[in-house]
């Protein structure tokens, strides 16, 4: 079922190694086909070195899995939600990537300072709100992807295919996998752009404020939610043994 793209999806998971945008199991790639409304996605902690298209899953818009031996990615929700809301893409891509991620743990837009940037994306790299305890502590993943949606509300996905989430990392989408990737490369080199220029240039306000007064601090539910998530009785990251 659906062969093409699974050699696609996993064509795209490497890609990330390759790019440098991910170490270990730090991110996912995912493509949807829009005729069946079924969704490839990469398996929930399996080593890029020994990923293959046949370790791909397959499920639907429900997260319900149609095809596969092995977990889908825990990100699957977050990826469902925004095939959803976002009808002109084919293709999402979450990383950990270490610029990208600096501007979300900081919890600010990424300022559009230069024609790279613009060349990508219309205006600044939107940052997500502060998740509230019962988004965290209830369907966590999928409440990811509502906001991001929210923060959309006054924006075009197809404009800017990028988001930071607060505290947590970058996503991006495209028209197909391959395209999402190319994307998360280009938002991972604007963010490290924007990081050096912000220290050249200190007068540069980020959420109308100068950068030497900002002090980032760090979602404490975030904390216990994501160590939890690959830590003690109740951890679902990765494989479970059978």
């Amino acid at each position: 079922m659906l062969e093409a793209l699974k050699e696609k999806v996993c064509r795209a998971n490497l890609d990330l190694v390759r790019h440098g945008l991910v170490i270990f199991t730090w991110g996912n790639v995912s493509a949807i086909d829009r005729a069946s409304g079924l969704v490839v996605i990469k398996p929930s902690g399996v080593s890029y070195d020994h990923m293959k298209p046949s370790d791909m899953v397959v499920v639907d818009l429900d997260g319900r899995i149609v095809e596969g031996e092995l977990n889908p990615s825990s990100d699957t929700p977050t990826h469902l939600v925004l095939y959803k809301a976002f009808p002109n893409i084919g293709g999402v891509v979450h990383t950990h990537s270490t610029y990208a991620t600096a501007w979300a743990q900081a919890g600010v837009d990424i300022p559009s300072l230069g024609t790279t940037h613009a060349d990508y994306f219309h205006g600044d790299i939107p940052c997500t709100r502060n998740m509230k305890k019962a988004e965290v502590f209830g369907e966590y993943e999928k409440e990811t992807g509502n906001v991001i949606v929210e923060r959309f509300r006054q924006l075009s996905p197809d404009d800017t295919p990028a988001v930071l989430v607060r505290n947590h990392g970058p996503f991006t989408w495209g028209t197909d996998a391959d395209n999402a990737v190319h994307n998360a490369v280009v938002l991972e080199e604007v963010a490290k752009m924007a990081s050096i220029a912000v220290k050249i240039n200190t007068s540069v306000k980020l959420n109308g404020i100068y950068i030497t007064n900002f002090a980032p601090t760090m979602n404490k539910l975030l904390i216990e939610k994501h160590y939890s998530r690959k830590h003690g009785p109740n951890a679902y990251y990765g494989q479970k043994k059978k």
